[in-house]
């Protein structure tokens, strides 16, 4: 397992950190990832390095959120569209996809995002089940954000996937995690 080190802060009373109600922040890698969750969330470490967001303990959840973190070496990598490695990483989803969404791009000046979403039957529970997959990368820091749930749970998860994508900070470093970063939207 990948080392990962979760820490709880004692923060003072204007610590300037501001979630939408229900919702909790959560920081990877001093400001490389953030965004903010469902506050009754369980947040795990995956086995490949990656974290795991679930709406219940394992195994019992019905969905189940994924990110990772990586630095890129420096440079312009602007060339490199995500919606391009997005649609890629959609046609390899080996699990029998009986329908795939179309590339998102979302326009936002902090950074760039593309994600898409494709349709299968889960093989264990003989049910339908959705996928959604975005890359965001900003100066030389790229995220993976996955998304499973059941086909039936969309316009909740829909709703909780929207306020991830939302609140989403890439590669803005955090020196002093008590005094937090400005809620910027």
């Amino acid at each position: 397992m990948a080392k990962w080190d979760k820490r709880t802060l004692k923060l003072p009373q204007k610590h300037g950190w501001h979630a939408k109600p229900g919702y909790k922040i959560f920081v990877a890698d001093r400001g490389a990832v953030r965004f903010d969750f469902p506050n009754h969330w369980i947040v795990v470490p995956g086995d490949d390095g990656s974290i795991k967001f679930h709406d219940k303990q394992p195994p019992d959840d019905d969905c189940t959120l994924a990110m990772s973190v990586m630095r890129l070496p420096p440079g312009d990598w602007s060339g490199l569209k995500l919606s391009f490695l997005v649609e890629k990483l959609v046609e390899k989803d080996s699990r029998g996809a009986t329908l795939r969404g179309k590339i998102i791009d979302v326009p936002r000046a902090d950074l760039d995002l593309a994600w898409a979403e494709v349709e299968f039957t889960d093989p264990n529970e003989n049910r339908l089940a959705r996928s959604r997959t975005c890359l965001a990368r900003a100066s030389n820091v790229q995220t993976l954000i996955t998304f499973d749930f059941w086909v039936d749970q969309a316009p909740v998860l829909g709703k909780i996937w929207d306020e991830i994508l939302r609140s989403l900070r890439v590669a803005e470093p955090i020196l002093d995690p008590t005094l937090g970063q400005p809620n910027r939207g």
